[in-house]
């Protein structure tokens, strides 16, 4: 009786404060009406109001963790071709090769058994001492390499990695002889995706003392990431690095930088200094936590930059020689793909990395604090993180791309991931498909060039034609 009186007295009360806001949203003038708030965030979209909200209490750039929302590269417009008769699908029980080299014309090529690596994410400027050893770890597991990011060799990390990719970086922090000889390949840093080559640093009272020591700093001194690598004041002096590198070291030396809308005339600086790989890390990249206009308004689309750059490097005919990673906003075995199938030799994740990572231990940070506070250095939960669990989690994350990618070869017909190739593509959208010289989907392959389609080719202006028809 008690239960059925507390019901009706609820709804009664839930009843009463629906139709007074029903009745208010009706009537009153739009100024004072609660129903604004939904059209202003229509306008200005919740992250606007929010991000706006920030802005006005700190005053300074505000910092948003894993990279920017704004997703431009359409890759669900690209899709992969199965055969049936064309060519059989590969026969049961082939065995479908997955491994790839980085820097096949280095005297000490890196040498996978996968093409998927974890991306550059810095121990201090972003992650915590175990979330990278997690990741070094998981990608020995894989069979894969991993990477320092922006920082210096961190021995529990490089004891963990089978594969370790030092990047040779604007603060300076990994450019020594003592910890680039321990490297399996270099990786020359002038920018990346979410922050182009911005200066960056962290404030003294935030570095731990393991920290410092590892940077170097004294005590009190700021960490800084400077705009330009030291040494570095025209363009040409980046061909003397490479070359001093190379020389002295053997291993794979790559270039990592932003996608630019410029990347044509940078990568003729590559190719003069001789690189060996690489990155073209597009806007969708991720980071601890960058400038909302550096992640949203700067730099190019991974699609677009992966498919420019692949195409210079072909009408060059270096393409053999100089390995290409695809970085930014890669999160799916069919992104892998379709990166591969685009002319990439191995791709870089970095976001979707950390989701696996963290798997169900995201809830020791949730639903109080956000699930990044977990693998961050300056992390609130960053102590938490079960190394163990993170490192098998991401390894099967891993071994489960690869299985899925394996499954799409067999019904493409390939025996290898390195077969895979523009002609095992089509594109949904025409003009697209002409940027990236893929077919069109609308057209069979026997109305289509080369396979680049045109489909808008449109008849030269006539002046004179103009004319006559206005006369008519």
């Amino acid at each position: 009786m008690l239960k059925k009186l507390m019901t009706k007295m609820t709804m009664a009360m839930l009843n009463n404060v629906s139709d007074h806001m029903m009745n208010r949203m009706m009537q009153d003038p739009y100024t004072e009406n609660m129903f604004s708030m939904v059209t202003i965030m229509q306008k200005l979209t919740p992250r606007a109001i929010f991000e706006a909200g920030m802005r006005a209490e700190s005053g300074k750039p505000i910092e948003r963790p894993l990279g920017s929302p704004i997703v431009l590269s359409d890759w669900h417009k690209l899709l992969l071709n199965p055969v049936h008769l064309f060519r059989l699908p590969t026969a049961d029980g082939v065995q479908i090769q997955t491994s790839t080299t980085i820097g096949p014309r280095a005297k000490k090529p890196l040498q996978l058994e996968i093409p998927i690596l974890i991306t550059g994410m810095s121990y201090g400027g972003a992650l915590s001492l175990k979330a990278k050893v997690a990741l070094a770890r998981a990608a020995t597991m894989a069979g894969t390499a991993s990477n320092s990011g922006e920082a210096p060799l961190i021995d529990e990390e490089r004891q963990e990695a089978k594969f370790f990719i030092g990047q040779y970086n604007r603060a300076g922090w990994m450019n020594t002889p003592e910890q680039l000889r321990q490297l399996d390949a270099i990786e020359i840093q002038l920018g990346q995706g979410a922050q182009a080559a911005a200066p960056m640093g962290m404030s003294s009272i935030q570095i731990g003392e393991d920290l410092r020591k590892a940077e170097r700093l004294k005590p009190g001194q700021n960490a800084v990431i400077h705009t330009r690598l030291p040494g570095m004041n025209q363009p040409s002096d980046f061909i003397p690095i490479v070359r001093g590198l190379k020389e002295s070291y053997g291993v794979p030396v790559g270039l990592k930088f932003c996608a630019t809308h410029y990347l044509e005339k940078e990568l003729e600086y590559a190719i003069e200094a001789g690189v060996d790989y690489i990155v073209v890390d597009g806007s969708e990249a991720g980071t601890h936590g960058g400038p909302t206009t550096l992640q949203d308004d700067v730099g190019l689309p991974t699609l677009f930059a992966l498919a420019r750059t692949i195409q210079f490097l072909e009408k060059k005919g270096v393409k053999q020689d100089i390995s290409v990673i695809a970085s930014g906003g890669l999160t799916t075995p069919g992104h892998f793909l379709k990166a591969m199938a685009l002319g990439a030799d191995a791709v870089y994740i970095g976001s979707i990395a950390l989701v696996a990572l963290m798997q169900t231990q995201m809830t020791k940070a949730l639903p109080y604090e956000p699930a990044t506070q977990l693998p961050l250095y300056l992390g609130k939960f960053k102590e938490d993180l079960d190394v163990e669990v993170a490192s098998e989690h991401l390894a099967k994350f891993l071994k489960s791309c690869v299985e899925e990618m394996k499954l799409t070869s067999y019904a493409m017909g390939k025996t290898d991931l390195a077969q895979i190739d523009r002609s095992d593509l089509v594109c949904m959208d025409p003009v697209m498909s002409q940027v990236l010289q893929v077919d069109y989907a609308g057209y069979s392959t026997s109305n289509q060039r080369n396979p680049i389609v045109q489909p808008f080719s449109q008849p030269e202006y006539q002046p004179e034609q103009a004319e006559e028809h206005h006369v008519h």
